[in-house]
Formats: structure tokens, sequence, C-alpha cells
């Protein structure tokens, strides 16, 4: 059970009482729901109805201090809050998380509460290290600091242009970068040095994940490289397609371009996944469900 979920709740798709299916849009690190106002707007006006969390103690105002807690918050305090939002919609929704966001998607899905998840430059889970010297770089100056896993943590301005914004206009960089917090340490050990961490924070098992996936990867992005996503779809056959995005970076919900990115999120949610559960055992199509909203 979770988050309230009994067997009846877990099979049902959720919709909201105009019978539109509901997409969950989980934001990343460093950021706040605001990164996905574009896709908010695409969504909305395909009929969808959208929740878009704020990860816990992700809602202070840009420049501000930052929660007392918030360099000790786990990646099951995110999951955590994002069930029990789902617990509220009264079914399962469709997923689309960005970088840390598309690896809480990924655990969702391991955990039964999505009928389909996209990643959009998915973080990696534990069994998969990042061994790029180009995402090394970008955090050499948190990981140096002493207990960085217990503080909040902001790479500078110029990693971030580097390896994270590196395909948005130079104002936009500035713009972006203005409008971020910093994330929690803990939650960048779970992730990054998920092989010293002794809860097992991020280990997924591909047998508990029964739903239809599509991880995008730009092919310039240097934080979660498309080699990456790769290997994390390696246990998943043909339950979990990836595609790579030429010409993009990481922050795919704002680079130019990201509209075809949308539009892709929706015809895999309409066609793709629905295809892709009948291929798979009864009981999970039966689960996933009419993913089409109502026209």
């Amino acid at each position: 059970m979770h988050a309230g979920f009994d067997e009846t709740d877990r099979s049902r798709p959720v919709h909201d009482g105009r019978d539109k299916p509901v997409i969950m849009l989980v934001h990343g690190m460093w950021s706040r729901p605001h990164v996905w106002d574009n896709f908010r707007q695409f969504l909305e006006a395909r009929n969808y109805r959208v929740v878009a969390p704020t990860l816990r103690h992700h809602d202070g105002a840009p420049g501000a201090m930052p929660h007392p807690e918030l360099g000790t918050m786990s990646l099951v305090d995110y999951l955590a809050d994002l069930a029990s939002e789902i617990g509220r919609l009264g079914g399962k929704p469709l997923v689309i998380g960005h970088s840390m966001g598309g690896l809480l998607a990924h655990m969702l899905a391991a955990r039964g509460l999505a009928r389909a998840v996209i990643g959009l430059a998915p973080a990696q889970n534990a069994g998969v290290i990042n061994h790029d010297v180009r995402s090394a770089w970008i955090f050499r100056r948190e990981f140096m600091k002493s207990r960085f896993w217990a503080i909040p943590q902001l790479p500078t301005f110029k990693a971030m242009q580097y390896g994270v914004l590196n395909r948005l206009a130079p104002r936009e960089q500035e713009e972006l970068y203005a409008s971020l917090q910093p994330e929690s340490g803990r939650a960048m050990f779970e992730i990054g040095m998920w092989y010293f961490d002794s809860k097992r924070t991020t280990w997924i098992n591909p047998d508990d994940v029964a739903c239809p996936m599509l991880f995008m990867t730009g092919t310039e992005d240097k934080l979660t490289p498309l080699w990456l996503t790769q290997r994390l779809a390696e246990p998943y056959g043909t339950q979990l397609r990836v595609e790579a995005l030429k010409g993009h970076a990481h922050w795919l919900p704002a680079e130019s371009g990201w509209e075809r990115i949308a539009e892709r999120c929706v015809r895999f949610f309409e066609k793709d996944a629905p295809e892709m559960a009948r291929q798979m055992v009864p009981e999970t199509a039966r689960a996933i469900g009419q993913l089409a909203p109502a026209r």
C-alpha cells in the first residue's frame, strides 16, 4: 500500500471532474514548479489537467536563505510528498520528471504510483555510475566541501553555464540561474555517490516497474549524458524507450525547441504507451487503461 491506495485505487486512472487525464510534472535539483510553465500551458491547452508539486523546502524566494532542514532532505522525503499528492488525486497520474525529477518519477513507477512515466534527462539510480568527467567538473566545488551531504548546495553560475544551462541564450542563463535555489546535499549524495549510501535510497528493482516509460536526453547534455540514459534502460527491454534529442542539453523544459519535446510527451502518452501496455502482461494493460484524453 502507498499513500492510502488500496488495490482498487491502484488500478484506476485519475481524471478530474471533466474527465481530463492528469499529468504530474516533477521538477529537478535547484528548481521550483515555475520551470514547467511552458509545459503546463502546452499540456493544459491539450485537455490535460496538470499538477506540479513543489518538492519539500523548495518554496523559498530566490536569493533567500534556504530552509535550515533542506540540506538533509532525502529523496525518500521528496518521494513521500509526491506519493501523498497522488493519494489526494485519487488515482495514478501520468508523470513527467526532469533530471532528479526524472529519477523520482522512475521511483514512483517502481512503487506502482504512475500510469506511464517520461524522464527528461533523468538522473541515474543506484547500479549505474556516472563517470563522465564533465559531470564531475560541474560538482567539483560541492563535493569538496566538508560534510557536503548535510548542507544545501548550488553550483556556481560558471559551472551551471558550462554543463547545465549550456543550450540557453546568455540572458536566459542569467535569468534562470537567478531564480534557482540550493539543493539538498543529502539528495546529491544519494544520487551521485549511491555506492556509499547504506540506506540504498535509489535502488530500483526493474521487476517492480509495471508501466510504460520513455526517457529522452539531449546529445549535448553534460550533466546526465545520453550514454548514461541508455545504461539506465538496459534492464527494461521494450518497456522503456530511449530517444536522443539532437542539439539539446540538460535544461529541456526551457531550451529552444521545447515545444517538440512537449509534443513528443503527448504523443507517447496517447499513442505509444497504450500500445506498449497492450504488449505487457494483461493485468498491467488493464491498470494503464485508456491514456488518450477526452476531446
